[in-house]
């Protein structure tokens, strides 16, 4: 599929001119970013003329990141050939979405977080569990219970 933003508007945030393997480099985060924007957003995002513009823009962003510090360089040393890097793992390196850019192409899909969370009715009475002991409140205690071993 064709990256959501062109080599020229890459080219454009960048302090510097790009050389035959940096375009190559660019090209590649482009396509790659461009992919896992699908993946976090929706597979429908394949023409650019019609996806969100803050897409673009989040996509763009993410590489010029990149293209700027292509290995993920942290800390850099000429001294001692000390060099650190940013705790991406194996990641280091790659272009990629920070969370706060992937919630962002989420919200932008339109796809929200549902939670589960079961309900009991206040007096009702359950089934005995392990892990709760009744008290002299009849409230349930969170503790090891069981009718073979007390303790």
């Amino acid at each position: 599929m064709e990256p959501l933003a062109t080599l020229e508007e890459l080219a454009n945030r960048l302090p510097f001119v790009m050389d035959d393997d940096e375009e190559r480099e660019a090209m590649g985060a482009l396509e790659d970013l461009s992919d896992d924007a699908r993946h976090y957003g929706k597979p429908s995002w394949a023409d650019p003329a019609t996806t969100p513009p803050q897409v673009s823009r989040l996509v763009l962003k993410a590489a010029a990141r990149h293209m700027k510090n292509p290995d993920g360089y942290t800390q850099s040393r000429a001294g001692d050939e000390t060099l650190a890097w940013d705790g991406r793992g194996e990641d280091a390196g790659s272009a990629y979405f920070i969370p706060r850019e992937i919630d962002q192409l989420r919200k932008l899909a339109g796809i929200t977080k549902i939670f589960s969370v079961p309900v009991i009715a206040w007096g009702t009475r359950t089934r005995r569990r392990e892990g709760l002991v009744p008290t002299e409140h009849g409230a349930p205690f969170p503790l090891f219970n069981s009718d073979s071993h007390p303790w």
